[in-house]
């Protein structure tokens, strides 16, 4: 069974607030937008195009989605949405990168109707490293035991809390909560996280 290939363009994601004393974040991490090009008579290696469970390889300008079992396997599938990342559910917080699935038609859709839908699929590495894990440097959210630095224009941005990124720690986010008088007395920067605890306290470091 062949393969099905999609373009790799790269993008940064982030989440913003824009409000006094609160950084927005970004992780830095790259998202592929995806685009198939399969055969009209393949079905890929499960019922839908990059379904949860299903595996891809890395490549510079394109992936390829690939047994999970065969040696070029490198990254798995574990949440997929249709629609827009900006519309749509939040990845699962550990996701390493997302890829962005482009809306086409094409004769060979399991289901018939002659679509894949526009979606996205949150991904992660089968073998370490996983910049998604907490203090992992990356991955498209921000979460409890990352560390970030400021990246000017009220911005931070993600980097690995051992040193071993570009830019060297600064803040360590410590807890999430829903407001920022939640924060503990040591919180010295508000970053915004999303989801129901969508404040992030941070301690420097």
């Amino acid at each position: 069974m062949r393969s099905r290939r999609f373009a790799g363009a790269l993008v940064t994601l982030a989440v913003a607030l824009s409000s006094a004393g609160c950084w927005p974040s970004s992780s830095g991490e790259p998202a592929g937008s995806a685009r198939s090009t399969a055969s009209p008579t393949m079905s890929g290696y499960g019922a839908r195009f990059l379904a949860v469970d299903e595996c891809s390889s890395f490549g510079t300008a394109s992936f390829t989605e690939v047994p999970c079992t065969g040696e070029r396997a490198a990254a798995r599938v574990v949440a997929r949405y249709d629609g827009t990342i900006t519309a749509g559910p939040a990845c699962p917080a550990t996701t390493d990168f997302v890829l962005h699935i482009s809306a086409q038609r094409t004769d060979g859709d399991v289901d018939g109707d002659g679509t894949i839908p526009q979606g996205y699929a949150c991904m992660r590495n089968l073998e370490p490293p996983h910049p998604g894990d907490p203090g992992g440097g990356g991955g498209p959210r921000t979460i409890v035991g990352d560390c970030v630095y400021g990246s000017g224009h009220g911005q931070v941005r993600e980097t690995a809390c051992d040193g071993s990124g570009k830019r060297k720690p600064q803040y360590e986010v410590v807890r999430a909560v829903t407001a920022r008088d939640l924060c503990p007395a040591s919180t010295a920067l508000y970053v915004q996280l999303g989801g129901e605890r969508p404040v992030g306290c941070a301690r420097r470091v």
